[in-house]
């Protein structure tokens, strides 16, 4: 039976989170395909540029929020069970995969960072606002949106460790913090290389683009690729 929870976890997790909502939404509103336009991603940045700010909010929410309801519905159907921990942060972690590798899109979805802190503050809010706190420091120093998930991202598994989370939830975040650097290789090249574009510079060319946590109220987008 335990092993049966864990199934549904993922699997359960994986569906929920591999919903493209910036795709869906543009296509409701009759804007076409959003992997047609700039950056070609289905995050809520890509959204942004159709011009429609408030499918870009409902993009950035519906794509943090489906990985935390994922971890949230699997706590309530495990609760009491001795293993709800390790149960919620499988769905979590599924729906976050889902988000990164969607089935119905070939498996080419976002890069996760809006959803990295979507299923944080869901499963481990204090890593989850430590995150969000580093995300804003290192963007407002460095106006390099990439860079700020990078180390909001690699400060997670650290602060877990540190701070005396149990085993599963640190190994939770280190795996996270994987996904997240491995979606992000291009743009590790960039910053290595000096080019990656910053918050607010206008891209020249849409491959070259970076990619923020999808978007960020009160923040002007930067010209980069959304997860």
């Amino acid at each position: 039976m335990l092993v049966l929870y864990f199934i549904l976890a993922a699997a359960g997790g994986y569906l929920l989170g591999s919903i493209p909502f910036g795709l869906v939404l543009t296509r409701w509103a009759g804007l076409g395909d959003i992997r047609e336009i700039g950056s070609g991603n289905i995050g809520a940045t890509n959204v942004l540029r159709t011009g429609r700010r408030d499918l870009a909010l409902a993009t950035l929410l519906l794509d943090a929020g489906k990985a935390g309801i994922a971890l949230l519905i699997a706590r309530a159907l495990s609760s009491g069970s001795a293993h709800q921990t390790e149960i919620e942060l499988v769905a979590g972690a599924a729906a976050f995969i889902g988000h990164c590798y969607p089935v119905w899109l070939q498996f080419k979805g976002g890069k996760g960072v809006a959803t990295f802190f979507g299923v944080l503050f869901a499963g481990i809010w204090p890593l989850g606002l430590l995150a969000g706190i580093t995300w804003l420091a290192v963007a407002t120093m460095f106006r390099m949106s990439s860079l700020a998930a990078l180390c909001a991202a690699a400060i997670t598994p650290i602060a877990g460790l540190i701070a005396g989370f149990s085993w599963s939830q640190v190994i939770f975040a280190l795996v996270l913090t994987a996904l997240i650097f491995w979606r992000h290789r291009a743009n590790i090249e960039r910053i290595r290389a000096g080019t990656e574009p910053r918050i607010g510079a206008k891209a020249q060319d849409p491959a070259a683009e970076a990619s923020p946590p999808d978007a960020t109220p009160g923040v002007e987008p930067p010209a980069n690729n959304a997860g």
